[in-house]
């Protein structure tokens, strides 16, 4: 596989004048790493999914590594530790002794520990959320958010230089997760009420439902207040009742609001819509589920619950409707309104006009399945229901499978998602810079078409390399300079101009990326005595001390 990788000719130069130099090393330079994750953190998360394959879970892995620890530590960082550290008890002194004073730790403790649920990112720039031609790599490469807290998660974790720190922290997380969800805190940094997104990882989408659920609760909270509310205003509020065919009055309940120009086709009362029960939320692993469950029972059973709530919220919010009634605002295109001339002959009921029409073919039918739950359907406000989807069940199924999560699929999930920030943040950066902006479509033109492949966890390494040379450019778009044994470049441009860049590809066309590794290397041992504008697989001496490197320790 050809893909770009570092050139030994290409360093940071940030606005220094190389000519006053009197030898060819290049000068220190002062980089911000902060500005986008190091290559060598995305290196340590490859290297946990790389090792941890045959591991079953989270549990499994702390487990193999319980053995070699001393007993002290061998009941993991307590909540109460890691709360002291926040609030700079003496207690800190266990939280420093296991994970040390990491900076990408500790704003991620910072950040889940914030009562206010405040989160910002610092390394976002105003161009990520004005430039519009930003690349949606979360969508293409299936990671998260950019601006979400697993993105924070991942810089965490992949800091830290060992399996066992790893998977103790994530299980430190874990119980932060169980907190927040029965203290009936957000989590910070995702959406508060917004159904999952399909086109992030698995891991965002269960961090949403919870957020989801917490919402959910809250607004059920609020629609029984309101109903308490309305049963004990019913012997003073005439307008909480309704008329039906029969002239007595019937209350109201669950009414959302009034549906306007609307009545019901019997009574001539106005039509309100009700308080109905959520569906489900659906995540890619729930979706899955459901479709194999399909196949083998031909259930839709899930379908049928929700219309079934439906209609009866409907009833309670409207004493005295009919099928007709519901299906109007339910489903309008089973609902074909009266001609004009019919129109004519409309009664009128209570003063208000009532509209006449007809069902749909499909309603009409002897046995359609709207009639039959129509006719079971009983009167009951949503809030009284019997849920449809479970809060509580959901959130603790979710917080147990974080517990027993395959480390692999884990270390897999956040590899993506910091890889889509990196290169996010490096594109905004780059984008006005069009000389970089080639080479950075060509670095993010491989790491997409191989992410986007079945087997892209074997080409990690590859990937790792090829964000490596992103990182370069983002950290110091506008002092990347190529220097050359001649005192000129073509077209009699100076040494210390920006020259222009090539990179190799094993001497195929790049659209293929299908040189072998063999052929890639004779190709660089060919073209090292060239002053070409080819690419070295280390990167410049002054570069890796800004990045620096990790090893992963045996356990």
């Amino acid at each position: 596989m050809s893909f770009p990788i570092f050139d030994y000719n290409i360093y940071l130069s940030n606005g220094i004048n190389l000519k006053a130099k009197e030898d060819d090393s290049p000068a220190p330079v002062e980089v911000n790493n902060n500005i986008i994750p190091s290559a060598t953190v995305l290196k340590q998360l490859a290297i946990g999914f790389q090792t941890t394959k045959v591991i079953r879970s989270m549990k499994d892995l702390l487990v193999s590594s319980r053995d070699s620890l001393p007993v002290k530590e061998r009941s993991g960082l307590s909540l109460s530790a890691m709360k002291s550290f926040v609030v700079g008890e003496r207690e800190e002194d266990k939280f420093i002794s296991e994970f040390g004073r990491n900076e990408k730790v500790m704003s991620f403790i910072y950040s889940l520990l914030d009562a206010e649920g405040n989160f910002s990112r610092k390394k976002f720039g105003s161009s990520l959320g004005t430039n519009k031609n930003v690349t949606n790599f979360c969508k293409e490469i299936h990671g998260a958010p950019p601006d979400s807290i697993v993105t924070e998660l991942a810089e965490a974790i992949g800091s830290l230089k060992t399996l066992r720190k790893m998977a103790l922290f994530w299980s430190t997380v874990v119980g932060e997760l169980r907190r927040l969800w029965c203290e009936g805190q957000y989590i910070p940094g995702i959406p508060r009420d917004k159904i999952p997104n399909l086109n992030s990882c698995l891991l965002y989408q269960h961090f949403q439902v919870i957020n989801c659920c917490i919402s959910r609760k809250q607004r059920r909270a609020i629609a029984t207040k309101s109903l308490d509310a309305v049963l004990k205003q019913a012997n003073h509020d005439a307008d909480l009742y309704a008329k039906i065919s029969t002239g007595e009055r019937v209350l109201r309940l669950g009414a959302n609001k009034r549906l306007e120009n609307t009545t019901l086709l019997k009574t001539g009362e106005p039509v309100f819509t009700p308080v109905m029960q959520e569906g489900p939320l659906l995540t890619e692993d729930v979706i899955k589920e459901t479709e194999e469950l399909v196949l083998r029972t031909g259930s839709v059973g899930a379908g049928c619950s929700q219309l079934l709530s439906d209609m009866q919220a409907f009833k309670a919010a409207n004493p005295g409707c009919i099928l007709e009634d519901f299906v109007r605002w339910h489903s309008p295109p089973d609902w074909t309104e009266t001609s004009t001339d019919d129109q004519k002959k409309e009664s009128v009921i209570g003063g208000l006009s009532s509209s006449k029409g007809q069902l749909s073919s499909r309603m009409q039918k002897e046995g359609n399945l709207w009639r039959e739950l129509w006719e079971f359907a009983r009167p009951l406000p949503a809030v009284k229901q019997s849920p449809l989807y479970d809060e509580d069940l959901s959130v603790e199924g979710i917080l147990h499978g974080f517990e027993n999560i395959s480390p692999s699929g884990f270390f897999e999930q956040l590899f993506l998602s910091l890889l889509s920030l990196g290169c996010t943040i490096a594109e905004a950066r780059i984008s006005s810079n069009k000389d970089l902006y080639k080479l950075f479509k060509e670095c993010k033109e491989y790491i997409v078409i191989t992410c986007q492949g079945k087997n892209w966890v074997e080409k990690a390494d590859d990937i790792c390399q090829v964000y490596g040379t992103v990182a370069m450019m983002a950290l110091c778009p506008n002092g990347v300079i190529r220097i050359t044994p001649d005192e000129t470049r073509e077209n009699n441009e100076p040494k210390g101009s920006f020259g222009k860049f090539g990179i190799m590809y094993g001497g195929m066309d790049n659209s293929m990326w299908k040189t072998s590794r063999n052929d890639q290397k004779n190709q660089e041992l060919n073209t090292t005595t060239q002053s070409s504008t080819t690419f070295s697989k280390k990167p410049p001496k002054p570069l890796e001390k800004q990045l620096g490197s990790i090893e992963m320790k045996p356990q």
